[in-house]
């Protein structure tokens, strides 16, 4: 495979990741997971390894038509290192603490906040109590972290 083709298959594999992380992690995962899977212990890690595994199953479903219909010359070794490597990370950033930990040491602290009642600008309604946001700063280093991992993992499911 030359230097285009796989420049080909590693943006058509980035887009449909991308739109499989957004519907698994969006549409895919329950209520149940989303409130537990930051929590100590077993009850935490067990929701965020249902979470991953409905995640990835979410990206193979949605990457299994583009492999097939554009007939993307993928390995199944690529495959595995891929979507492996993506499950890992996301779990390793979804058990929160490890991203929060990583966005202390970045000096992202205050970002990490941003949105959320700890923040010393959080938003507030007219009579001064909290008034919650669609969006924080926690979320966006999450999804920003996601995003450069489905960049890793669409470049190795190209080139391995």
């Amino acid at each position: 495979m030359n230097q285009l083709d796989s420049a080909a298959v590693f943006a058509a594999v980035f887009v449909t990741l991308y739109v499989g992380h957004s519907v698994g992690d969006h549409w895919v995962q329950s209520s149940c997971q989303a409130a537990t899977k930051g929590l100590p212990g077993w009850t935490g890690r067990l929701a965020c390894a249902r979470h991953v595994v409905g995640l990835t199953v979410t990206k193979g479903v949605v990457l299994t038509p583009a492999v097939l219909l554009l007939h993307l010359p993928v390995t199944t070794l690529g495959l595995v290192l891929g979507l492996g490597v993506d499950a890992l990370s996301h779990y390793w950033a979804d058990r929160r603490t490890t991203l929060k930990r990583l966005a202390d040491r970045c000096g992202r602290a205050e970002f990490y906040s941003l949105g959320t009642p700890t923040h010393a600008g959080h938003p507030v309604t007219a009579k001064g109590a909290y008034a919650p946001t669609i969006g924080t700063g926690a979320y966006a280093l999450d999804q920003s972290w996601h995003t450069l991992c489905l960049f890793i993992a669409a470049l190795l499911i190209a080139v391995v």
